[in-house]
């Protein structure tokens, strides 16, 4: 029960002020004029004020509430290392008993695990949820069992009781840590970018090799090493040797007392792109087709494209001096011999022999592709009669001989169904909604694949690989048609895109390939393939563990499956002769960016309100009570600040001055105060 006296006045507080005053003037006048009652005026006009401020007596019914201490238990990834989490436990243990042996004590735990996705451990934010469900006023002290590296310290709440930090992990703890800065999303094929790399020691580091030995592997290959000095910068040149994603793993051995070597390595994934893509395009002679070739390759910021176009052929002899001419003339040799090989594709663009390039070109043309390159042919009517280029050094890596045939006819191409799984083909709109070709030239095929047909399912498109460069033959030389939107057009720009990127050799265009695609610690792992099946994918992990994955056909000539990797680093892939590999994780987990247990973050949290910071290899502090505002930490001991809260069960209220006693004090003071003036 607790008793306490409170005002609640009949009048406004101004208003009973005001009648004060004038209640005190009227005292003080009435003493100046000599009146023997004044002092029983006064007291009359109190008694009257007392009343009109509304004095009641108020006795509430309280019933004691327990104070809450607030336990944070880091079980983040750093927390693994060496004997931290059994410190942290037998701590936990330790303390929940002492707290539970004080009287009106309550105790919070609160697990914090890692956060979502690489954002480390997210401690701040925990304690920010638990003081928004606890009253803030019963909170008598916050213990947090960590190493100290919090992520989320910028998001700390206002606290509301002192905070103590027990920190795990030993005095003489030291680890090693690999930084790779400054890598680039992108980067050129074949052109090296610098990488700065960076080999750190912390903590209590002991004699050691100023040099490190740095292993760098691109897709796994097998590793070149190369000595870097520790604590130092180091400029390191990286050549990317594919397009797409080069996945270059780095790591530094483990040294001898090291407390970990996840952060001994990181795993860089950049993407290989080409410079510019060199294109050389042939045009036999001027035609529709020949602008839409010229309008597909300039629209690609990344071609570099060089295009003649045959105007006047040897056999045009009009007597005009070659000096009086403003073509340019055709430079064969310096094309077709000395930089040949400076071209990633030559289109021959309805072209046929007229002697312009001479067989020994055409030849270099044949090595060109066996080497790498790549030719696309666009057939006109001249591919089948005497003068085709067929009949050329060419012949031997073309896929497909004319029958001298050519069929002037109205036709739909159509995708062949193996066409449907060939990324060349596969998904282009429904060919019933597309417009009519009206030419094409016979052709049978004699290697390669056939992805689409015209009349009669005769080969309309025809893709192969030659040595180590390829060749596609395209037997129509009217898809400009679909450009120009006739009875409806159709996807030409995209069909012709594709070929000619496929024929540059770009990974997403490879009708073979496996590989993957992440998020997170998930990934897609993606076979395509001409085949109707494929095999299981053998995973290699990290650990060395290998398990195998089936695949399901999600699409045409694609399959797929999704595996969700338990552990950052490299994953190897493997499906029949196929392979891959691919990185899950950050390239440096943000766990242990920072390994050597500090409480340096916690100092401005600690500090305000007087709490403390304990090792717990020196040992648990006793657990004490202390006052608002006092230190409450000390050598060995850490403090608690018991709140008092209380929660009021009833409340009843009795006035002071009743009013029948109001009006005979009154009363009585003021016939006083006149009987005494009359006796003057």
């Amino acid at each position: 029960m607790t008793g306490t006296i409170l005002f609640d006045p009949m009048i406004p507080w101004p208003i009973l002020i005001g009648v004060a005053v004038l209640s005190v003037a009227g005292v003080v006048l009435a003493l100046w004029r000599g009146l023997s009652g004044w002092a029983l005026r006064g007291l009359a006009a109190f008694v009257l004020l007392a009343a009109l401020s509304g004095p009641v007596y108020q006795i509430e019914d309280r019933a004691p509430l327990t104070d809450i201490v607030v336990m944070l238990e880091d079980e983040s990834a750093s927390q693994g290392l060496s004997d931290r989490n059994q410190q942290t436990a037998e701590a936990a243990e330790t303390l929940a008993a002492a707290i539970e042996r004080r009287d009106n004590t309550e105790l919070r735990r609160i697990t914090v695990p890692d956060g979502d996705g690489d954002t480390g451990t997210q401690m701040m934010q925990a304690l920010a949820d638990v003081l928004a469900e606890e009253p803030r006023a019963r909170v008598a002290g916050i213990l947090a069992l960590t190493d100290g590296r919090t992520h989320d310290i910028d998001r700390a709440p206002g606290l509301p009781a002192p905070m103590h930090v027990l920190l795990t992990g030993r005095a003489d703890d030291w680890d090693r840590r690999l930084i790779v800065r400054n890598a680039p999303a992108f980067a050129i094929i074949d052109e090296p970018i610098t990488l700065t790399v960076r080999v750190e020691d912390s903590g209590a580091v002991p004699l050691v090799s100023p040099l490190a030995t740095l292993s760098i592997s691109v897709d796994g290959a097998e590793a070149q090493t190369v000595d870097v000095p520790i604590g130092q910068d180091f400029e390191l040149p990286v050549t990317l040797p594919h397009g797409g994603r080069n996945v270059i793993q780095f790591s530094v051995p483990l040294a001898d007392g090291e407390l970990t070597d996840r952060n001994n390595s990181a795993l860089i994934q950049m993407n290989g792109v080409r410079d510019r893509l060199r294109v050389l395009l042939v045009s036999g002679e001027p035609h529709p087709g020949g602008r839409t070739w010229r309008n597909l390759l300039k629209s690609d910021s990344s071609v570099d494209l060089v295009h003649f176009t045959i105007l006047r052929p040897p056999e045009k002899q009009d007597g005009v001096p070659v000096d009086e001419l403003s073509l340019i003339a055709f430079p064969t040799r310096e094309l077709f011999l000395e930089k040949i090989d400076d071209f990633d594709l030559i289109i021959f663009d309805r072209y046929k022999r007229r002697g312009i390039l001479p067989a020994i070109y055409l030849d270099n043309v044949t090595n060109y592709v066996a080497d790498g390159g790549a030719v696309l042919v666009a057939a006109g009517p001249d591919f089948a009669t005497a003068d085709s280029i067929y009949r050329s050094p060419l012949a031997p890596i073309l896929p497909a001989e004319p029958t001298a045939r050519v069929i002037e006819d109205r036709y739909l191409p159509q995708v062949t169904d193996l066409g449907e799984r060939h990324p060349v083909t596969t998904d282009l709109d429904s060919a019933d909604v597309w417009g009519s070709w009206l030419r094409q030239v016979d052709v049978e095929p004699r290697s390669g694949h056939t992805v689409m047909t015209g009349i009669d399912d005769r080969p309309l498109l025809v893709l192969d690989r030659v040595g180590e460069g390829r060749v596609a033959l395209l037997a129509s030389d009217h898809a400009w048609l679909w450009s120009r939107g006739y009875e409806g057009g159709g996807p030409q720009l995209e069909l012709l895109r594709r070929l000619a990127h496929w024929m540059m050799k770009e990974p997403e265009l490879e009708e073979e390939a496996l590989f993957a695609e992440t998020k997170g610690q998930t990934m897609t792992i993606i076979r395509r393939t001409l085949s109707e099946e494929v095999g299981p994918v053998t995973v290699a992990r990290p650990d060395g563990e290998i398990l195998d994955l089936g695949l399901t056909e999600v699409a045409p000539g694609r399959f797929e499956t999704t595996y969700y990797g338990p552990e950052v680093g490299l994953y190897r892939l493997t499906e029949g002769s196929r392979e891959a590999v691919v990185g899950l994780g950050p390239a440096a987990p943000r766990e242990f960016e920072q390994t050597i247990a500090s409480a340096e973050l916690f100092e401005p949290l600690i500090q305000p309100l007087r709490g403390g910071v304990f090792r717990i290899e020196d040992g648990i502090p006793s657990v004490r009570s202390v006052r608002e505002g006092r230190p409450a930490a000390g050598r060995g001991w850490l403090g608690l600040t018991p709140r008092g809260a209380y929660e009021t069960r009833d409340v009843t209220q009795s006035a002071l001055l009743p009013g029948w006693l109001v009006l005979l004090l009154a009363s009585a003071l003021l016939v006083g105060g006149w009987l005494r003036e009359g006796q003057r």
